[in-house]
């Protein structure tokens, strides 16, 4: 077998059906996610070990390979020809290779093609300050980022830099000069590309993940003198958020952090996909945007308190998530339960679904 030519047939084979996601397993056929429902391939072959293997050494450089090996999971971005990229994921399983590629969308769509919430427009105006995108994984969190980044490059004259591992979206020439590093590529972490960031006059920098203590650091101390930040977290509240982000401190650090993250803040969008009645799927989101109070709860250690507060500040452009569900069955977008199965809090959304 040709396993150059198959592996670029069955992704095309995925870009065609409109597969989010393609799975190489062994004992199973190629499988497809499509509208987060898992299909096997039908007509083709039962994989072995021996097809999964070559199919995913095809993937790989060599130095990718000698990386695998030595790690076991190797985690990168595949482009085919016709430039759709995939981020693709390769590991072990019972001693056989097996793999998971993403598709990445050639297209940046824009926040309003998404059906974000507008308020997300106030980042991309944004010249400084921390912001943060949330949720469970395969949730959207990458490319409601890329949107906003886009935005910025069609908008204004800003050196972008991004940190990503790996780089997923391409962000094409506008206005913006934009640099996109790829973390063991052209950098060797997060934080040492986030710190060499702040000597390259950049006006915005966007993370991928925030994924320890120093990079979280890093972070804040950039929006602190002058960028604009953003990246993602999985998290499933804007609280939760908040928890996250200071508990990786020592408690020394701790009253600190706060006192920095309450001046930096401008908002965490936590958001996850939710499927529409007429079977597509669309963003639900909890909003919270940093004004006086939220900063004064986390500077007290109030956290808590912060849900009190998104909800009794619409008018801001706030949201709880029990809301924008709400409002969402209210549209007739998604059907009520739905809304209960991604709500955190579903005895609370039961109450405000008997007052529609």
């Amino acid at each position: 077998m040709d396993f150059s030519r198959e592996i670029s047939r069955l992704l095309a084979e995925a870009i065609q059906r409109g597969a989010s996601d393609l799975h190489l397993s062994v004992g199973y056929p190629p499988v497809l996610r499509v509208n987060k429902r898992l299909v096997e391939l039908e007509g083709e072959k039962i994989l072995d070990s021996l097809d999964t293997e070559a199919l995913a050494l095809e993937l790989m450089t060599e130095p990718q390979q000698a990386k695998f090996l030595k790690e076991k999971d190797a985690d990168f971005a595949y482009e085919l020809e016709d430039k759709t990229r995939f981020r693709v994921n390769i590991f072990l399983q019972r001693g056989c290779y097996s793999v998971a590629l993403r598709v990445i969308p050639s297209q940046i769509k824009t926040i309003d093609d998404l059906n974000l919430p507008p308020v997300l427009h106030q980042f991309s105006q944004a010249k400084q300050g921390f912001v943060l995108i949330t949720g469970p994984t395969s949730q959207g969190k990458s490319t409601s980022l890329a949107a906003i980044i886009d935005e910025i490059n069609h908008q204004r004259c800003e050196h972008i830099i991004t940190v990503e591992d790996p780089i997923e979206y391409i962000f094409h020439k506008d206005k913006c000069l934009i640099n996109q590093r790829e973390v063991y590529g052209d950098t060797l972490s997060f934080s040492r590309a986030l710190k060499a960031s702040l000597r390259e006059d950049p006006n915005v920098i966007m993370v991928g993940e925030m994924r320890d203590l120093e990079t979280i650091s890093t972070a804040i101390t950039a929006a602190e003198t002058g960028h604009l930040v953003l990246s993602t977290l999985h998290t499933n509240s804007a609280s939760q958020t908040i928890h996250r982000l200071i508990d990786v401190f020592p408690a020394y650090q701790q009253s600190q952090i706060r006192a920095q993250l309450a001046a930096v803040l401008l908002g965490v969008v936590s958001q996850r996909l939710v499927p529409r009645i007429d079977g597509d799927f669309m963003p639900a989101c909890e909003i919270m945007l940093n004004n006086a109070a939220v900063a004064n709860l986390i500077r007290e250690n109030k956290v808590h308190e912060i849900p009190s507060v998104i909800e009794t500040s619409g008018q801001f452009g706030m949201n709880s998530l029990n809301k924008y569900l709400a409002d969402l069955v209210a549209t007739g977008a998604i059907a009520p339960e739905t809304a209960l199965r991604y709500s955190l809090s579903p005895e609370e959304l039961k109450t405000r679904l008997k007052r529609l």
